[in-house]
């Protein structure tokens, strides 16, 4: 499972390209709106609890979000920076600048779908039902015909 979080709900957009990709592979997932900074507990209490095995975390401008989530648990964080009054620059940077410990996985600057991919990869590595259904997704979606 996968569990998708976002600091906003002006976030939603990034949130359902997320969530279509996910649902599109057939990977279970669940959405939540909790923010670092306005939700800090509510936010710890659920990703200590959950048994999801990958994070995405969205977020833009202070982009605390991703970073938080991997200060908690061990298991993997891919942080999606939204475009703001930046460019997104300013989110991008605060979460591939994580200090050492604390890795947050990142894709491009609103790449939700990219976000999505990377946890069915990281999933795959442990499903072959998952590791098929990606294979069979991207031959579909963009001719692919790896792997090599």
């Amino acid at each position: 499972m996968v569990a998708v979080i976002a600091g906003s709900k002006s976030d939603e957009k990034i949130v359902e390209e997320v969530a279509s990709t996910l649902r599109e592979l057939g990977i279970e997932h669940e959405v939540q709106y909790l923010s670092a900074h306005r939700n800090h507990p509510q936010l710890e209490e659920y990703v200590k609890r959950s048994e999801a095995k990958v994070f995405i975390a969205i977020a833009g401008m202070a982009a605390h979000l991703p970073g938080f989530i991997a200060s908690i648990t061990e298991k993997p964080v891919i942080g999606v920076p939204v475009s703001g009054k930046l460019q997104g620059l300013d989110a991008l940077l605060s979460m591939v600048q994580m200090p050492r410990g604390f890795p947050v996985a990142t894709v491009g600057i609103d790449m939700g779908a990219n976000a999505a991919i990377l946890a069915a990869q990281i999933l795959a590595t442990s499903d072959q039902e998952i590791a098929q259904r990606l294979r069979q997704w991207r031959k579909e979606k963009f001719g692919w015909t790896g792997p090599c």
